[in-house]
């Protein structure tokens, strides 16, 4: 909020006499300034009131807590990131295609095409923009500039960005975390006393400041207690503890196995080519889609449930069951990648690139049906039933619902984990995948506000918000991977999409640099030789290192800084301890000069 203005004749003699000091020239030059500065602060809220969700944020933030916030704030951020891939995807692949195409062909619903075709994605969307094969060659078949070459410029462009994006918010978000966690105290006094707004003249805007302020001293107390009862262990209790963390360890390994074998079972069906009916076909397509999101639904409920009995605070609780949940997403999608890889090699399939693309678009499709049933089907049903009949025997064993941050978090990596994999093979994936998560915004903030209730028990988000960025990271390393093997795997030949006639991901970019200039040659093979490695690692390690001292002298000027404010305030409290001393003596000095005067008068 602006400051307001002082129209006090104190403040404009002030003024004055600063003019006369300092001159008409130069106070014009400052009053310019004050005025650019409200002038860019009304644009800037401005427009962070138009941001889409704004309000909603607020409203979540003042009911459940910064945790729940953090959730929507990480899902509006794929959205973004998606939108930027759609930008891309539209500039360097699907924009060229359509305008140098020699033929161009749009595909239509033809009489063996069904309904059902949007749920497999084939029949008239495996002919559409949707898949690999679309992407043929065109007119534009220039040395530099050709469509091979810039759909694997869009590719890369999105995989490098991506990479840029996320390595930033993870950094940023870390050095927060760094600066404000565990060297950080939140001093109570200043909270209650001095963290109101007192610009705010809304009785909602009011109530949500409260519930800020509340959720903000309930984390500190729960920390608190947490360290009061960690600190008072003793020995035993500690042996038994670490006994017990290590069998829970065990099950959930076990676990885990169980899951990787249940779903490469499943990934069987898709090796065998027997002809069913259409709704057959269907539903045995859809048998390792369903299995994945079986088993991603209920063990992290476990997880959730093994994490409560290893005694650890509510932040390092959600934390332990995201990184164990993360586990089970990503690997039980690389066993599915394995399998879908396996059983490509050994199809001859007109195009597999385009059956690898469905299986893609079939997870992502999937997960958005299961986000949607479980909300409008499970969870609106089970509030219903709370409401009308709550003192009904279904209604105490269904209990009340909280919104579950690690795995909703968990969904949101693994949908866009599924993009990145996909995108090579299904370059509308990210479209998909920004209109999914569009929908998923309101069906989320349905499910939070309609049929959840705020947990008892709050939780620092900066620590976890860093943990989420940390394993979408993970994600884009493990799609990148699967792209990698693709590309040099030998086995593997195109038969359709811009590389055919023999052309690779590597020979398109080779042609390109054999017509460049041959100084421009010779830079791209020294940058590309061993000769620049070892400046290339000097360079990077001159930055680290650079990295590293200012951090720790970063460190050590906090550090210093917190030493000076204990001193000012062991200062403060010696000068009001002298002060009250002093006052006591002068009270004493005086009644006894005037007890004096009353005996002598």
């Amino acid at each position: 909020m602006l400051e307001p203005r002082d129209p006090s004749p104190k403040n404009w003699e002030r003024r004055k006499m600063q003019v006369s000091n300092i001159g008409f020239w130069e106070s014009w030059i400052r009053s310019q300034s004050i005025y650019r500065k409200r002038v860019w602060d009304q644009m800037r809220e401005a427009v962070s009131s138009l941001l889409p969700g704004q309000h909603m944020l607020h409203k979540i933030q003042g009911k459940f807590g910064v945790g729940v916030k953090a959730y929507f704030v990480f899902l509006r951020y794929l959205i973004y990131l998606n939108l930027l891939h759609c930008v891309l995807i539209g500039g360097f692949i699907l924009g060229p295609t359509l305008y140098y195409s020699k033929n161009p062909y749009f595909p239509r619903f033809e009489k063996n095409d069904s309904v059902l075709d949007v749920f497999l994605g084939s029949g008239f969307l495996d002919r559409s923009p949707v898949f690999f094969g679309f992407y043929k060659p065109g007119s534009l078949d220039l040395r530099c500039l050709n469509t091979p070459l810039l759909y694997l410029a869009g590719i890369l462009s999105i995989f490098l960005l991506s990479l840029i994006l996320v390595v930033r918010r993870t950094v940023v978000g870390y050095k927060h975390t760094w600066m404000l966690g565990k060297r950080y105290s939140m001093n109570v006094s200043f909270k209650i006393f001095c963290g109101w707004d007192f610009n705010i003249q809304d009785p909602s805007a009011s109530a949500l400041k409260h519930s800020f302020i509340r959720n903000d001293l309930k984390l500190f107390l729960e920390e608190q207690s947490f360290s009061l009862r960690k600190a008072q262990r003793t020995l035993r209790q500690k042996v038994h503890l670490y006994l017990l963390r290590c069998i829970l360890n065990l099950i959930v390994i076990s676990l885990l196995g169980g899951a990787f074998y249940l779903i490469f079972l499943s990934t069987i069906s898709l090796q065998k080519n027997e002809e069913h009916h259409l709704l057959v076909k269907l539903v045995l397509q859809y048998i390792p889609p369903f299995t994945i999101t079986f088993v991603n639904l209920v063990l992290p409920h476990i997880f959730r449930k093994i994490s409560s009995f290893e005694d650890y605070s509510l932040t390092v609780q959600v934390n332990t069951t995201l990184v164990r949940s993360i586990l089970l997403k990503l690997a039980s999608l690389g066993i599915y990648l394995v399998s879908v890889f396996r059983s490509d090699l050994n199809r001859t399939s007109q195009c597999r690139e385009n059956q690898f693309g469905r299986e893609m678009y079939k997870l992502c499709i999937f997960n958005f049906i299961a986000t949607f049933c479980s909300t409008f089907l499970l969870n609106f049903p089970r509030k219903l039933l709370q409401e009308k009949y709550p003192t009904s025997l279904l209604a105490r064993l269904c209990g009340k619902q909280h919104f579950l941050i690690p795995f909703n978090v968990l969904d949101l990596v693994y949908v866009q984990t599924v993009s990145w994999v996909g995108v090579y093979y299904c370059p509308l994936l990210p479209l998909i995948g920004t209109i999914t998560l569009v929908f998923t915004v309101y069906i989320k903030k349905f499910s939070v506000l309609r049929c959840c209730v705020a947990e008892q028990r709050m939780f620092r988000a900066s620590n976890s918000s860093v943990l989420f960025y940390f394993m979408l990271l993970l994600g884009l390393f493990m799609a990148a991977a699967a792209l990698v093997f693709d590309f040099y795997n030998p086995k593997i030949i195109l038969s359709c999409g811009p590389f055919i006639n023999g052309e690779t991901a590597f020979n398109v970019t080779q042609y390109c640099v054999t017509s460049l200039p041959n100084s421009a040659q010779t830079a791209l093979r020294y940058l590309a030789s061993e000769a620049f490695a070892l400046p290339l690692i000097l360079a990077e390690i001159i930055i680290l290192t650079s990295y590293v001292s200012r951090g720790r002298a970063n460190q050590k000027a906090i550090e210093r800084l917190k030493d000076m404010l204990v001193m000012s305030s062991s200062d403060k409290r010696f000068l009001v301890k002298e002060h009250a001393t002093l006052l006591r003596s002068r009270k004493n000095l005086t009644g006894a000069s005037s007890a004096a005067t009353e005996e002598h008068p």
